[in-house]
């Protein structure tokens, strides 16, 4: 008797390690898949002409807006006139970290970091003519970004050496402890200049987008639907941003599984 109850014991432990074993397996299985998933739209960003024709066509934009501005709508008030832009698939190209860990799949930790302090993205196109450009006609340049203030060395570090203007530590804005998006820093710039325009790779670059559920977004967009392409310059970014955080209701907490069911929950099909 008691040797038939070890042999059960036995077995029903063997039974437990075998599905923790699978538990384990799937789970890595569907964070790999995560990584995996972003394969496509780190190579799109990387590769398509389209992605780098977007972003010459939004610095285009930029630059007749400015020229309009600067000549026909100047002297409302007597505020310095300033653009306000994004760092991040904004400015600078960040895409390597990207592949980076699609080919890895998480077999090594996601570190922003790491990537930052290493001060070697390269400027997206028509960037930097633009910025130079900004500057010529005596536009005062703000780096508004959602790097923590912490990262703010390497940041001016990087932007400057891309040759990216007015890249200091009163221009550079990152981050503070506590704060949620940027609307603070934008107000903190629009007291003391007039904002022509502002550029950006994600809707939480412009006010009235933060922490917003996918419909609120889109419906945010339509309501602004005037502003795209006249004070608003939009960027493309498949990668990563906002977007992906309301699918998951800005909890990354999510497993990799959550996380994988819900991406496939927003998807539109038909029947």
């Amino acid at each position: 008797m008691v040797l038939l109850v070890r042999r059960i014991t036995v077995l029903i432990m063997a039974i437990v390690l075998t599905l923790s074993f699978y538990k384990v397996v799937a789970n890595a299985e569907s964070t790999a898949n995560l990584s995996e998933q972003n394969t496509m739209s780190v190579l799109w960003f990387q590769s398509a002409g389209e992605a780098k024709g977007l972003y010459y066509q939004g610095y285009n934009i930029g630059r007749m807006r400015l020229d309009e501005i600067m000549k026909k709508e100047r002297g409302k008030n007597n505020l310095k006139p300033a653009i306000v832009l994004d760092i991040d698939e904004t400015i600078l190209n960040n895409s390597p970290h990207q592949a980076r860990y699609v080919i890895a799949g998480r077999k090594i930790p996601f570190n922003w970091n790491e990537w930052f302090n290493r001060t070697k993205a390269k400027p997206l196109p028509g960037a930097i003519e633009f910025l130079h450009y900004a500057n010529s006609l005596g536009v005062e340049i703000y780096y508004i970004s959602n790097r923590y203030e912490s990262q703010k060395t390497a940041a001016i570090k990087n932007l400057q050496s891309v040759g990216a203007p007015q890249a200091d530590s009163d221009h550079v804005l990152l981050l503070q402890p506590g704060e949620i998006g940027k609307e603070t820093r934008r107000r903190q710039v629009g007291r003391t200049h007039e904002i022509l325009l502002l550029f950006g790779d994600n809707l939480g670059d412009f006010s009235g987008f933060d922490v917003l559920s996918v419909s609120e977004r889109n419906q945010a967009v339509d309501r602004y639907r005037e502003e795209f392409g006249k004070k608003l310059i939009l960027f493309p970014n498949p990668m990563y941003g906002d977007w992906e955080g309301a699918i998951y209701n800005y909890d990354d907490k999510k497993s990799g599984e959550e996380k994988a069911k819900l991406r496939k929950k927003f998807l539109q099909t038909y029947r």
